[in-house]
């Protein structure tokens, strides 16, 4: 069978997996919070409502595969933000998000090959953070399309969203596509739901809070991304 794309889930896939301290990640968020006279300025209380909201967003991401932004985080918690007060945060994140040295390689082998290179990941935060991460680890060229949910109505495992992500490369037969990710439920399960093969890299430990209810059984298994050239092979 033609293989067209390949399609890559972002965290704990391109890169590798990190355990978070969420408590820490919380209280780097509500550095934005925007508080006045008539507003509490505690800190550790603003925390733990953004921390408690982030529990209900991506409760339905998983449930109902509804997708979310950083300003429907706050509005969750029933916080005011200011988004040129999120350094904090970004800086929280920034050292788990470098990118796997195998990416480069692999997405190079992939367009000399005549493969489309894409991207599809479950995110709040915009665009621009995504690219730049990209871009500061020399990979963001070698992308042809790139789709985060915050920009777009559903999250993994929608079929919805999957549809988005082979658009953004240009391909529009399922069974010509490839995705990629670390899930068993979003990224295996939710790619063979919308007719694609998938490949799983079982690099994460995903919490229990964050499997769904239905856990997919891959096509492939890839222990690292170096491995997937040769599943591709044994597919073309």
């Amino acid at each position: 069978m033609a293989v067209d794309a390949v399609i890559f889930d972002w965290g704990g896939t391109l890169t590798a997996w990190h355990d978070i301290d969420f408590h820490a990640e919380s209280l780097a968020l509500a550095q934005a919070v925007l508080t006045t006279p008539d507003t509490s300025d505690d800190h550790h209380a603003h925390a733990a409502r953004l921390h408690e909201a982030g529990s209900v967003i991506w409760g339905r991401s998983r449930d109902h595969q509804r997708s979310a932004t950083i300003g429907d985080l706050f509005d969750a918690a029933g916080l005011d933000h200011d988004p040129d007060l999120l350094d904090a945060y970004y800086a929280f994140w920034e050292p788990h998000t470098l990118t796997d040295p195998e990416v480069a390689p692999l997405f190079g082998w992939l367009r000399a090959e005549g493969i489309k290179v894409g991207v599809l990941s479950n995110t709040i935060w915009p665009r621009a953070w995504h690219c730049g991460f990209f871009e500061r680890d020399g990979v963001l060229d070698l992308i042809d399309g790139d789709v985060y949910t915050s920009e777009i109505p559903w999250t993994k495992p929608s079929p919805d969203a999957f549809r988005v992500a082979m658009e953004a490369v240009g391909v529009t037969d399922p069974a010509g596509c490839v995705y990629v990710g670390d899930r068993l439920f979003d990224d295996v399960w939710g790619a063979q739901n919308a007719g694609l093969r998938a490949i799983h890299v079982p690099h994460s430990t995903i919490p229990a809070d964050q499997v769904g209810h239905t856990e997919g059984e891959p096509d492939a298994v890839a222990r690292r991304l170096a491995d997937i050239p040769g599943l591709l092979a044994s597919w073309r």
